[in-house]
C-alpha cells in the first residue's frame, strides 16, 4: 500500500494548516485541488470521501481523516522524526492535547458562526448581533490562548503542531476583526505566526498563501 497521502482542500480554505503540515514534514503527498466558489466539497466525487462536504481532508493507506486538528495529530504519529508533539505519556503530551483540544472545540467552530452567521438566525439584525457575539468569543478564547503560550513556541519543548494550528488564528480577520488583530492583544501568538511564516519547509508555501 503507497505511503502517498492524497490531500483534499482548496489553498483559501483552513486546510492551509494542513498543507503546512505536510511540508513540514517532507511527507509524500497528492494535492487533490477543489474549488469552493463552484462547490467541488460539495460533489458527489468528494462527497464519497467526506460525507460532511468540508474540508480539508486526506486519505492516507485507505482510511480517511478529517477534521484539522486530527489531520495534524495523524500526520505527527505517522512522521515521529519530525517530533512534532512531545513524547507520548508525559505532562507535556498531556499540555499539547489540552491546547489543541480547546482551540478545536472553543475557538475553530465559532469561525463559522462569525462568518456566516445567516445559517443560525435569521438575516438581518438578528444575524448581525450573532456575529458580534461570535467575534467577542473568539477574541476571549484567544486571550486566553495567549496568556498559556511559553514563546518562542507555544510548548516549552519547541515547535510543535499546536504552533501550526495557533498560527491560523492570527490570519482570520474577518472572523475575529481586523482591528482587533492589528491592536496587538496577542503578541505572542504573532510571534508565533511570525516564526512559523519563516520554516524553511513552510515558507514557501505560506508566501503562496499569503503573498509574501
Amino acid at each position: 500500500m503507497s505511503d502517498e497521502i492524497v490531500f483534499y482542500s482548496s489553498p483559501m480554505s483552513r486546510g492551509r494548516i494542513v498543507h503546512w503540515m505536510l511540508e513540514e514534514v517532507g511527507a509524500p503527498y497528492r494535492f487533490e485541488v477543489l474549488s469552493l466558489e463552484t462547490k467541488d466539497h460539495k460533489k458527489p466525487s468528494y462527497l464519497a470521501v467526506n460525507p460532511m462536504g468540508k474540508v480539508p481532508a486526506i486519505v492516507h493507506r485507505g482510511t480517511v481523516i478529517t477534521e484539522s486538528a486530527a489531520i495534524l495529530l495523524t500526520v505527527a504519529d505517522h512522521f515521529p522524526n519530525a517530533r512534532l508533539l512531545p513524547p507520548p505519556a508525559g505532562p507535556a503530551r498531556a499540555r499539547a492535547y489540552r491546547w489543541l483540544a480547546f482551540m478545536a472545540a472553543e475557538i475553530y467552530p465559532m469561525v463559522e458562526v462569525s462568518d456566516y452567521p445567516e445559517r443560525f438566525a435569521p438575516q438581518g439584525d438578528a444575524a448581525e448581533a450573532l456575529r458580534e457575539k461570535a467575534k467577542e468569543r473568539i477574541r476571549e478564547r484567544l486571550l486566553i490562548v495567549e496568556r498559556f503560550v511559553d514563546g518562542p513556541w507555544f510548548l516549552p519543548s519547541g515547535f510543535s503542531i499546536l504552533d501550526i494550528y495557533a498560527s491560523m488564528f492570527t490570519r482570520w480577520r474577518g472572523s475575529v476583526g481586523k482591528d482587533w488583530l492589528a491592536a496587538g492583544h496577542i503578541p505572542k501568538l504573532d510571534a508565533i505566526r511570525e516564526n512559523v511564516s519563516r520554516r524553511a519547509a513552510i515558507a514557501p508555501v505560506w508566501a503562496r498563501h499569503f503573498g509574501g
